[in-house]
Protein backbone atom coordinates (compact mmCIF):
# COMPACT_ATOMS: atom_id res chain seq x y z
CA UNK A 1 0.00 0.00 0.00
CA UNK A 2 1.52 3.79 -1.16
CA UNK A 3 2.63 5.33 2.48
CA UNK A 4 0.82 9.08 2.56
CA UNK A 5 3.54 12.16 2.07
CA UNK A 6 3.82 15.62 2.80
CA UNK A 7 6.84 17.90 1.79
CA UNK A 8 7.99 21.10 4.19
CA UNK A 9 10.15 23.59 1.58
CA UNK A 10 8.89 23.81 -1.96
CA UNK A 11 12.00 25.32 -3.75
CA UNK A 12 13.96 23.46 -6.07
CA UNK A 13 14.51 20.22 -4.13
CA UNK A 14 11.15 19.98 -2.88
CA UNK A 15 9.97 19.91 -6.09
CA UNK A 16 12.00 17.01 -7.40
CA UNK A 17 11.50 15.26 -4.60
CA UNK A 18 7.43 15.81 -5.11
CA UNK A 19 8.44 14.48 -9.20
CA UNK A 20 9.82 11.29 -7.89
CA UNK A 21 7.26 11.01 -4.95
CA UNK A 22 4.45 11.02 -8.57
CA UNK A 23 6.33 7.97 -9.90
CA UNK A 24 6.64 5.68 -7.18
CA UNK A 25 4.17 3.40 -6.70
CA UNK A 26 5.13 3.14 -3.27
CA UNK A 27 4.53 7.21 -2.47
CA UNK A 28 1.07 9.19 -2.42
CA UNK A 29 2.07 12.54 -2.48
CA UNK A 30 -1.30 14.20 -0.43
CA UNK A 31 0.10 17.94 0.81
CA UNK A 32 3.12 20.38 0.45
CA UNK A 33 4.03 22.87 2.93
CA UNK A 34 5.88 26.18 2.56
CA UNK A 35 5.83 29.08 4.45
CA UNK A 36 5.89 31.59 1.34
CA UNK A 37 2.44 31.21 0.44
CA UNK A 38 3.25 31.64 -3.74
CA UNK A 39 5.65 29.10 -3.63
CA UNK A 40 3.25 26.54 -1.88
CA UNK A 41 0.25 27.05 -3.98
CA UNK A 42 2.11 26.52 -7.39
CA UNK A 43 3.66 23.05 -6.41
CA UNK A 44 0.46 22.13 -5.17
CA UNK A 45 -1.18 23.06 -8.67
CA UNK A 46 1.96 21.44 -10.59
CA UNK A 47 1.42 18.11 -8.37
CA UNK A 48 -2.20 17.90 -7.84
CA UNK A 49 -2.09 18.26 -3.98
CA UNK A 50 -3.09 20.51 -1.37
CA UNK A 51 -0.74 23.42 -0.03
CA UNK A 52 -0.30 24.14 3.75
CA UNK A 53 1.83 26.99 4.84
CA UNK A 54 2.85 25.48 8.16
CA UNK A 55 3.62 21.86 9.19
CA UNK A 56 0.84 22.11 12.17
CA UNK A 57 -1.82 22.84 9.85
CA UNK A 58 -0.93 20.33 7.37
CA UNK A 59 -0.59 17.51 9.88
CA UNK A 60 -3.51 18.04 12.06
CA UNK A 61 -5.42 18.55 8.73
CA UNK A 62 -3.99 15.33 6.80
CA UNK A 63 -4.92 12.67 10.00
CA UNK A 64 -3.28 9.79 7.66
CA UNK A 65 -0.28 11.20 6.83
CA UNK A 66 2.94 8.58 7.31
CA UNK A 67 6.12 10.74 6.43
CA UNK A 68 6.98 14.15 6.54
CA UNK A 69 9.63 15.00 4.04
CA UNK A 70 11.60 18.09 5.16
CA UNK A 71 13.47 19.89 1.94
CA UNK A 72 14.04 23.11 3.21
CA UNK A 73 17.40 24.79 3.38
CA UNK A 74 18.76 27.83 5.12
CA UNK A 75 22.49 28.51 6.07
CA UNK A 76 24.77 26.26 4.60
CA UNK A 77 21.77 24.17 3.12
CA UNK A 78 21.00 22.70 6.54
CA UNK A 79 19.52 25.87 8.89
CA UNK A 80 15.73 24.99 8.47
CA UNK A 81 16.13 20.90 8.89
CA UNK A 82 15.84 20.90 12.92
CA UNK A 83 12.93 22.66 13.46
CA UNK A 84 10.24 21.04 11.08
CA UNK A 85 11.62 17.56 11.94
CA UNK A 86 11.64 17.72 15.18
CA UNK A 87 7.59 19.10 14.92
CA UNK A 88 7.06 16.14 12.62
CA UNK A 89 8.54 13.38 15.15
CA UNK A 90 6.78 14.80 17.83
CA UNK A 91 3.28 14.51 15.71
CA UNK A 92 4.76 10.92 15.56
CA UNK A 93 5.35 10.72 11.89
CA UNK A 94 8.44 9.21 10.18
CA UNK A 95 10.85 12.16 8.65
CA UNK A 96 13.04 12.09 5.87
CA UNK A 97 14.97 15.25 6.13
CA UNK A 98 17.43 16.59 3.32
CA UNK A 99 21.71 16.88 3.83
CA UNK A 100 22.62 17.11 6.42
CA UNK A 101 20.75 16.78 9.00
CA UNK A 102 20.79 19.82 10.75
CA UNK A 103 23.06 23.02 10.42
CA UNK A 104 24.47 22.45 13.56
CA UNK A 105 25.92 18.99 15.42
CA UNK A 106 24.26 19.77 18.93
CA UNK A 107 20.93 19.99 17.17
CA UNK A 108 21.47 16.75 14.95
CA UNK A 109 22.34 14.58 18.14
CA UNK A 110 18.78 15.59 19.54
CA UNK A 111 17.12 15.07 16.67
CA UNK A 112 18.52 11.34 16.14
CA UNK A 113 17.39 10.87 20.18
CA UNK A 114 13.91 12.20 19.95
CA UNK A 115 13.15 9.95 16.74
CA UNK A 116 14.79 6.98 18.47
CA UNK A 117 12.40 7.86 22.08
CA UNK A 118 9.60 8.12 19.61
CA UNK A 119 10.05 5.34 18.02
CA UNK A 120 9.99 6.72 14.06
CA UNK A 121 11.88 5.83 11.20
CA UNK A 122 14.48 9.24 10.59
CA UNK A 123 16.33 9.42 7.52
CA UNK A 124 18.22 11.50 5.52
CA UNK A 125 18.91 11.67 1.55
CA UNK A 126 22.20 10.56 1.53
CA UNK A 127 21.56 9.78 -1.91
CA UNK A 128 24.79 9.19 -3.77
CA UNK A 129 25.33 5.75 -3.00
CA UNK A 130 21.56 4.61 -4.15
CA UNK A 131 23.56 4.14 -7.52
CA UNK A 132 23.71 1.12 -9.51
CA UNK A 133 27.83 1.26 -9.51
CA UNK A 134 27.51 1.78 -5.58
CA UNK A 135 25.43 -1.46 -5.70
CA UNK A 136 27.82 -3.13 -7.71
CA UNK A 137 30.65 -2.39 -5.75
CA UNK A 138 29.33 -3.04 -2.44
CA UNK A 139 28.48 -6.51 -3.93
CA UNK A 140 32.01 -6.73 -4.42
CA UNK A 141 33.15 -5.91 -0.71
CA UNK A 142 30.64 -8.29 0.77
CA UNK A 143 31.69 -11.36 -1.39
CA UNK A 144 34.82 -10.45 0.52
CA UNK A 145 36.34 -9.44 -3.55
CA UNK A 146 37.90 -6.37 -1.79
CA UNK A 147 40.11 -8.48 1.48
CA UNK A 148 41.02 -6.04 4.01
CA UNK A 149 40.73 -2.42 3.73
CA UNK A 150 44.02 -0.84 2.42
CA UNK A 151 43.39 2.50 1.34
CA UNK A 152 40.14 4.48 0.13
CA UNK A 153 40.60 7.27 -2.42
CA UNK A 154 37.42 9.78 -2.76
CA UNK A 155 37.09 12.76 -4.81
CA UNK A 156 34.08 14.54 -4.95
CA UNK A 157 33.57 18.18 -5.93
CA UNK A 158 32.19 20.70 -8.91
CA UNK A 159 33.86 21.24 -11.96
CA UNK A 160 34.94 24.90 -12.40
CA UNK A 161 38.39 27.30 -12.58
CA UNK A 162 38.98 30.91 -11.84
CA UNK A 163 37.33 31.45 -15.09
CA UNK A 164 33.36 30.58 -14.02
CA UNK A 165 33.97 32.25 -10.41
CA UNK A 166 31.72 34.26 -9.30
CA UNK A 167 30.51 35.83 -5.92
CA UNK A 168 27.57 34.13 -4.14
CA UNK A 169 25.30 36.77 -3.23
CA UNK A 170 22.93 34.01 -1.25
CA UNK A 171 22.73 35.08 2.39
CA UNK A 172 23.01 31.39 2.50
CA UNK A 173 25.99 31.18 1.17
CA UNK A 174 27.78 35.05 1.27
CA UNK A 175 29.86 35.08 4.39
CA UNK A 176 29.82 31.81 5.57
CA UNK A 177 33.32 30.12 5.76
CA UNK A 178 32.19 26.63 6.15
CA UNK A 179 29.30 26.53 3.88
CA UNK A 180 30.99 23.84 1.31
CA UNK A 181 32.19 21.74 4.49
CA UNK A 182 28.79 21.49 6.17
CA UNK A 183 26.83 21.56 2.40
CA UNK A 184 28.62 18.98 0.50
CA UNK A 185 31.12 16.98 2.69
CA UNK A 186 28.36 15.08 3.85
CA UNK A 187 27.94 12.78 0.75
CA UNK A 188 31.63 11.72 0.05
CA UNK A 189 32.34 11.32 3.80
CA UNK A 190 28.59 9.22 3.72
CA UNK A 191 30.03 7.23 0.79
CA UNK A 192 33.42 6.17 2.23
CA UNK A 193 31.91 5.02 5.33
CA UNK A 194 28.72 3.19 3.21
CA UNK A 195 31.73 1.49 2.23
CA UNK A 196 34.97 1.40 4.79
CA UNK A 197 32.79 2.08 7.87
CA UNK A 198 33.27 4.25 10.60
CA UNK A 199 36.13 6.80 11.03
CA UNK A 200 38.23 7.62 14.12
CA UNK A 201 40.96 9.94 13.06
CA UNK A 202 40.36 13.06 10.96
CA UNK A 203 43.47 15.77 9.74
CA UNK A 204 42.24 18.39 7.41
CA UNK A 205 44.15 21.17 5.35
CA UNK A 206 41.61 23.46 4.17
CA UNK A 207 42.33 26.95 2.10
CA UNK A 208 40.91 29.03 -0.70
CA UNK A 209 42.12 30.22 -4.14
CA UNK A 210 43.78 33.80 -4.64
CA UNK A 211 40.64 34.55 -7.07
CA UNK A 212 38.30 33.82 -3.79
CA UNK A 213 40.42 36.29 -1.34
CA UNK A 214 40.78 38.97 -3.98
CA UNK A 215 36.96 38.84 -4.02
CA UNK A 216 36.18 38.89 -0.43
CA UNK A 217 34.79 35.52 -0.55
CA UNK A 218 35.34 33.92 2.98
CA UNK A 219 34.60 29.84 1.72
CA UNK A 220 36.85 27.91 2.75
CA UNK A 221 36.22 25.71 -0.50
CA UNK A 222 39.40 23.22 -0.77
CA UNK A 223 39.39 20.54 1.41
CA UNK A 224 42.09 17.87 1.83
CA UNK A 225 41.42 15.28 4.24
CA UNK A 226 43.06 12.61 5.84
CA UNK A 227 41.00 9.72 7.67
CA UNK A 228 41.87 6.37 9.10
CA UNK A 229 39.00 4.06 9.65
CA UNK A 230 37.76 1.87 12.55
CA UNK A 231 38.91 -1.26 10.85
CA UNK A 232 42.54 0.15 10.43
CA UNK A 233 42.40 1.31 6.78
CA UNK A 234 43.35 5.13 5.95
CA UNK A 235 41.24 6.96 3.37
CA UNK A 236 41.71 10.31 1.86
CA UNK A 237 39.07 12.86 0.79
CA UNK A 238 39.80 15.81 -1.82
CA UNK A 239 36.86 17.85 -2.19
CA UNK A 240 36.37 21.80 -3.99
CA UNK A 241 33.85 23.57 -5.19
CA UNK A 242 34.50 24.68 -8.56
CA UNK A 243 38.06 25.82 -7.98
CA UNK A 244 39.44 23.49 -10.69
CA UNK A 245 37.98 20.95 -13.53
CA UNK A 246 39.06 18.00 -12.48
CA UNK A 247 40.73 15.06 -14.16
CA UNK A 248 40.42 11.46 -14.12
CA UNK A 249 37.60 10.04 -12.72
CA UNK A 250 35.40 12.87 -13.47
CA UNK A 251 33.78 15.15 -10.88
CA UNK A 252 33.01 12.15 -8.27
CA UNK A 253 35.54 9.17 -8.24
CA UNK A 254 35.65 7.01 -5.36
CA UNK A 255 38.25 3.85 -5.25
CA UNK A 256 38.58 1.31 -2.17
CA UNK A 257 41.45 -0.85 -2.36
CA UNK A 258 42.09 -3.83 -0.43
CA UNK A 259 44.43 -7.26 0.21
CA UNK A 260 42.14 -9.01 -2.66
CA UNK A 261 41.29 -6.39 -5.25
CA UNK A 262 40.36 -2.78 -5.85
CA UNK A 263 37.81 -1.06 -7.16
CA UNK A 264 36.64 2.23 -8.69
CA UNK A 265 33.33 4.27 -9.49
CA UNK A 266 33.76 7.31 -11.79
CA UNK A 267 31.32 9.65 -12.10
CA UNK A 268 28.95 8.54 -9.49
CA UNK A 269 26.48 6.79 -11.64
CA UNK A 270 28.73 6.01 -14.93
CA UNK A 271 30.50 2.95 -14.30
CA UNK A 272 32.65 0.68 -11.52
CA UNK A 273 36.02 -1.21 -12.43
CA UNK A 274 37.26 -4.01 -10.33
CA UNK A 275 40.92 -4.95 -10.68
CA UNK A 276 41.35 -8.71 -8.88
CA UNK A 277 44.98 -9.29 -6.92
CA UNK A 278 46.69 -12.27 -7.93
CA UNK A 279 49.44 -14.32 -7.75
CA UNK A 280 52.35 -13.09 -10.46
CA UNK A 281 50.67 -9.37 -10.86
CA UNK A 282 53.71 -7.21 -11.65
CA UNK A 283 54.72 -4.40 -8.88
CA UNK A 284 54.77 -1.99 -11.58
CA UNK A 285 54.59 -0.63 -15.15
CA UNK A 286 52.06 -3.25 -16.32
CA UNK A 287 48.10 -2.80 -14.42
CA UNK A 288 45.71 -5.83 -14.89
CA UNK A 289 42.88 -5.82 -17.42
CA UNK A 290 39.97 -4.30 -14.72
CA UNK A 291 36.56 -6.00 -14.83
CA UNK A 292 34.50 -2.70 -16.14
CA UNK A 293 30.34 -2.34 -15.90
CA UNK A 294 29.49 0.64 -17.93
CA UNK A 295 25.83 1.76 -17.43
CA UNK A 296 26.15 4.00 -19.96
CA UNK A 297 24.76 7.25 -18.37
CA UNK A 298 25.15 10.26 -16.48
CA UNK A 299 21.78 10.69 -15.52
CA UNK A 300 23.06 11.90 -11.55
CA UNK A 301 19.26 12.87 -11.33
CA UNK A 302 18.29 9.36 -10.26
CA UNK A 303 19.76 8.82 -7.83
CA UNK A 304 17.07 11.00 -6.10
CA UNK A 305 14.53 8.62 -7.65
CA UNK A 306 16.68 5.63 -5.83
CA UNK A 307 17.42 6.84 -2.76
CA UNK A 308 13.36 8.04 -1.99
CA UNK A 309 12.57 4.80 -3.12
CA UNK A 310 14.68 2.43 -0.69
CA UNK A 311 13.52 5.10 1.99
CA UNK A 312 9.67 3.71 1.47
CA UNK A 313 10.64 0.13 0.97
CA UNK A 314 12.54 0.21 3.60
CA UNK A 315 9.14 1.60 5.96
CA UNK A 316 7.06 -0.49 3.77
CA UNK A 317 8.87 -3.71 4.54
CA UNK A 318 8.87 -2.25 8.54
CA UNK A 319 12.83 -2.99 8.86
CA UNK A 320 14.01 -2.51 12.12
CA UNK A 321 14.56 1.39 12.80
CA UNK A 322 18.84 0.97 12.69
CA UNK A 323 18.77 -1.35 9.48
CA UNK A 324 17.11 2.09 8.06
CA UNK A 325 19.02 2.57 5.26
CA UNK A 326 20.96 6.17 5.40
CA UNK A 327 19.17 6.68 8.56
CA UNK A 328 19.24 9.41 11.39
CA UNK A 329 22.38 7.63 12.80
CA UNK A 330 24.33 7.94 9.70
CA UNK A 331 23.40 11.20 9.16
CA UNK A 332 25.07 12.58 12.35
CA UNK A 333 27.93 9.98 11.82
CA UNK A 334 29.21 12.73 8.78
CA UNK A 335 27.94 15.52 10.22
CA UNK A 336 30.05 14.45 13.46
CA UNK A 337 32.59 13.74 10.78
CA UNK A 338 32.37 17.60 9.06
CA UNK A 339 32.73 19.35 12.08
CA UNK A 340 35.87 17.18 13.23
CA UNK A 341 37.55 18.67 9.78
CA UNK A 342 36.22 22.05 10.98
CA UNK A 343 37.76 21.77 14.12
CA UNK A 344 41.22 20.07 12.48
CA UNK A 345 41.11 23.06 9.87
CA UNK A 346 40.57 25.90 13.17
CA UNK A 347 43.71 23.88 14.66
CA UNK A 348 45.84 24.14 12.10
CA UNK A 349 45.68 20.16 10.82
CA UNK A 350 45.52 19.09 14.21
CA UNK A 351 44.21 15.24 14.04
CA UNK A 352 40.64 15.60 15.55
CA UNK A 353 38.67 12.22 16.78
CA UNK A 354 35.22 12.25 15.85
CA UNK A 355 32.66 12.57 18.63
CA UNK A 356 31.45 9.00 19.17
CA UNK A 357 27.93 8.12 18.32
CA UNK A 358 25.05 6.81 20.41
CA UNK A 359 25.42 3.42 20.93
CA UNK A 360 23.20 0.62 18.90
CA UNK A 361 20.73 -1.20 21.68
CA UNK A 362 18.97 -3.22 18.80
CA UNK A 363 15.36 -3.87 18.59
CA UNK A 364 13.65 -6.54 20.53
CA UNK A 365 10.79 -6.89 17.96
CA UNK A 366 13.86 -7.89 15.66
CA UNK A 367 16.92 -9.34 17.25
CA UNK A 368 14.62 -12.80 18.05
Amino acid sequence: MALKIGIVGMNGIGKNHAACYKEDELADLVAVCDVVKERADAAAEKFGVKAYYSLKDMVENEPDLQIVDITTGGIDNGSWHFEPAMEAVGYGKHVLVEKPICHDVKEARELVAFADKQKVYLGCNLNHYFTPPAEKAKQYVDNGDIGELVYCLAKMGFNGGEANYALAGSPKIKGHPYFHMKAFLTHPLSVMRHFCGDITHIQTFSDRPGFRRSAGDVMVSINSIHVKFANGGVGYLLSQRGDAVYGLGGWWSLEMAGTKGTFCIENCVEKVSYWKAEKGVPAISVQPKPEVTDYGTNDFGRTFNNRLHAFLEDISNNVSRDQLRANGRDALAVLEYTFAVIESYERGGETVRPHPLPPLHGDPLYMK
